[in-house]
């Protein structure tokens, strides 16, 4: 039962992870490939402050937020007004420069032996709430006049631009509110596994988010969830390939590329406040 428990938890995690990369990724058009980064922003000051100062748990985690905004606003900023693949490589960079402080930085956060100690604050059934807060903030955020607007950025942005959409804007505030998912998810992670270190947070967590999100449908929430509960438990039950993880991702987004290139549901939602949403057969 503990291992039933263990694996909810988990999954609900990469489930906020998520949510985070179907803001920016499904909703916009961008790809972030250092989301990630922003998990491990919130883990760790989050983990430090639990630690060394013995900071209540609501606390760190209003920090840990605070702290993973503040750096969205640092690289949203300059990046937005880039083309969508730099904003790629700009992430990837991001992403690479985090780790690599981490990993130097002995005396603050453990560097690459990792921070342990971390108060277990998580719970089963706050990680579920969560979960179920976030997918219901990004619901609203996708059927509000920013998410629409996110949508129109997505399918063109020129033709968005000329009807009056700040596309800057828009793309920031979608950044921002990955970021502070993405924090969150850390905090929930590190208070849950007491030990952080920064190899959990390289690039290849964010790929196998955007992966996910992918096989779900990159326009549907419904999709993206849907695919986050059921290939985050993968790795449970591929525990003996775990090495070939993201190879088995790879494949599986290759073959419903080929099969259902907008993925497995493509662009219905379960639950929509409008009715079916469709949205631009070319996003």
């Amino acid at each position: 039962m503990d291992l039933v428990f263990s694996v909810i938890t988990f999954t609900c995690i990469t489930l906020l992870g998520v949510m985070g990369v179907f803001v920016v990724t499904g909703l916009t058009g961008l790809f972030s490939f250092g989301q990630a980064s922003f998990m491990a922003i919130g883990a760790y000051v989050a983990g430090v402050l639990g630690i060394k100062y013995h900071m209540p748990f609501p606390l760190a985690i209003a920090a840990a937020v605070l702290c993973g905004l503040t750096a969205g606003l640092l690289v949203g900023l300059p990046t937005i007004k880039l083309r969508r693949d730099y904003i790629s490589l700009v992430t990837f960079g991001f992403g690479e420069a985090i780790i690599a402080i981490l990993n130097n930085s002995v005396s603050f956060t453990g560097g690459a032996m990792g921070l342990s100690g971390i108060p277990k604050y998580t719970s089963l059934w706050l990680v579920v709430l969560s979960a179920a807060l976030c997918i219901y903030i990004v619901a609203n955020f996708k059927y509000s006049k920013f998410g629409r607007q996110c949508l129109a950025l997505r399918s063109d942005e020129l033709a968005a631009r000329s009807m009056g959409i700040d596309a800057d804007r828009v793309k920031l505030t979608a950044f921002l509110l990955a970021a502070a998912i993405t924090s969150y998810a850390g905090v929930m992670y590190g208070y849950y596994t007491t030990y952080v270190e920064p190899g959990m947070f390289d690039w290849g967590v964010s790929a196998e988010w955007i992966i996910i999100v992918f096989f779900g449908g990159i326009n549907s929430l419904t999709g993206a969830v849907v695919a986050a509960l059921t290939l985050a438990s993968l790795p449970e039950i591929l525990r003996f390939a775990s090495e070939w993880r993201i190879v088995i991702y790879c494949v599986i987004v290759l073959i419903i590329l080929n099969f259902r290139p907008t993925g497995i549901f493509g662009e219905y939602e379960l639950f929509a406040k409008h009715g079916r949403t469709k949205t631009s057969k070319g996003a």
